[in-house]
């Protein structure tokens, strides 16, 4: 590897397994590299290297664990960079999620979002807690949702073998002669059928809403068993009412750790090969990092480097980066003891920073309160972050694998939240390009940026979850 990173088979983070077998990684943080060269970088904004980036998020390889006072100068470094960049705004966005089945066979370690899709199939003799919806209750779901004001629904959904891109693809699945092996079921096996990606998003492009959906993992399901290539199916979908790209499905791109978390999903090759097709007829990305699992601080920086990359060659597609930690509880790996927990406090924090030192070419870095709470977000907006993710009136993928915050924020929320760190309320569009900056001392607060807002608020004080809904 260049810039004085090393790599060693047979060395650094071992993660104990199902077996006691031991987990050996040829990527591990070890640099030739030295702390002090790599803050002063940060700090004078040169561009970082992997080796940089590793000594950052390590706080030195030269010390055991995350040394406190470097870990406070790595933040510092990123706040002021965030200043530089984006000023003094905290920007939201009003937002649905409309997750459309959690039936899926991908088997993925890290994920309790899924259910098995055999479950769903008529005559099963059980019983499943997942759930399918056809085009027509998306639909439903996405124009109550606009008419109350927000303006974004965000999709992402298990790979349920009855998906086809459309009823061409269907056509082709049906006459494959192993239909199996291409994970593919009719849906007239099943109790519900999700129609196809095409009908899918059709049904929730409502009103003008931006539909921000198909991640490349579910484009790569959008094109099996077939020759079309990811930018023919991006297109089909762009002509279908898709706006923008949820550069999520990435985990950590470093395949010697998807071979352990995700065995059965696309390699990094082909994630990036799906994330630049998407750019190439015009749509708009974001990019995730799912960490906090088997992962070391090698992988990491590695990943960040790719995101790096990716956004020269789509020529600034990607508008914001969104460092996800990984929750732990009632997950694969978890319960089978792959991992015993997940990132620590010190580790979402020096992940955010550098996260932002690292990625000269993304203007936005995302806080997570889905991921991090109250308290936690907040703090991750003084270590780089400058975007406070949006109102989320369901959330199922992070509340089923045990996270323990809330599904759904207020403006009123946000305007508290990020008024008592001495921010500046924003209330954004999906793209970043409309803004509107909200006087705390001007309430009621409601989104105003959808094509049906009006400033009220999305939910009634009476409508909000409590902790016994949830």
């Amino acid at each position: 590897m260049p810039d004085g990173f090393e790599t060693g088979a047979g060395a650094g983070t071992e993660t104990a397994v199902p077996g006691d077998e031991e987990l050996s990684f040829e990527h591990v943080p070890e640099t030739d590299q030295s702390f002090e060269n790599a803050i002063a970088k940060a700090r004078d904004g040169v561009r970082l290297t992997v080796a940089d980036a590793v000594e950052l998020l390590t706080t030195g390889t030269d010390v055991e664990g995350i040394d406190p006072r470097r870990k406070e100068r790595v933040l510092e470094a990123a706040d002021r960079r965030r200043a530089e960049v984006v000023g003094e705004e905290v920007t939201f966005v009003a937002n649905l999620n409309n997750n459309v089945t959690t039936a899926c066979n991908v088997g993925c370690l890290f994920c309790n979002f899924k259910d098995a899709a055999h479950t769903f199939e008529r005559g099963y003799d059980g019983e499943t807690h997942g759930f399918t919806k056809t085009p027509a209750e998306s639909r439903e779901i996405v124009r109550d949702a606009v008419e109350r004001g927000i303006y974004e629904v965000t999709s992402v959904s298990g790979l349920h073998p009855a998906f086809a891109l459309d009823e061409d693809h269907r056509e082709a699945l049906e006459a494959h002669p192993n239909p199996k092996a291409i994970n593919y079921t009719s849906p007239e096996a099943y109790e519900t059928s999700p129609g196809t990606y095409v009908d899918q998003i059709r049904a929730m492009d409502v009103d003008g809403v931006h539909v921000h959906s198909m991640t490349p993992e579910e484009a790569a399901h959008a094109r099996r068993g077939t020759d079309r290539s990811y930018e023919e199916v991006y297109r089909r979908l762009k002509a279908a009412g898709l706006d923008t790209v949820p550069g999520t499905a990435a985990e950590i791109l470093v395949d010697e750790v998807r071979d352990v978390i995700c065995p059965g999903k696309i390699d990094t090759g082909e994630w990036l090969e799906a994330m630049e097709a998407a750019a190439n007829v015009g749509l708009g990305l974001t990019a995730t990092i799912m960490y906090g699992h088997v992962e070391n601080e090698a992988h990491r920086a590695l990943h960040l480097k790719r995101v790096r990359d990716l956004q020269e060659r789509v020529d600034g597609a990607i508008t914001e980066f969104v460092p996800l930690s990984f929750v732990h509880q009632r997950t694969p790996l978890y319960e089978h003891g792959v991992v015993s927990g997940g990132a620590s406090r010190d580790e979402d924090e020096l992940m955010i920073a550098v996260s932002r030192l690292f990625l000269d070419n993304v203007d936005h870095v995302q806080s997570s309160w889905v991921k991090y709470g109250d308290e936690g977000g907040l703090k991750m907006l003084t270590c780089g972050a400058d975007d406070f993710m949006g109102t989320i009136l369901s959330e199922e993928i992070t509340k089923r694998a045990g996270g323990e915050y809330g599904e759904f924020r207020s403006f009123a929320d946000y305007v508290d939240l990020v008024a008592s760190i001495g921010r500046t309320p924003v209330e954004r569009s999906t793209d970043y390009e409309r803004r509107r900056v909200i006087d705390p001392d001007d309430p009621p607060f409601g989104p105003r940026l959808g094509p049906k807002a009006d400033g009220t608020p999305l939910v009634e004080p009476e409508e909000r979850p409590t902790p016994a809904d949830d």
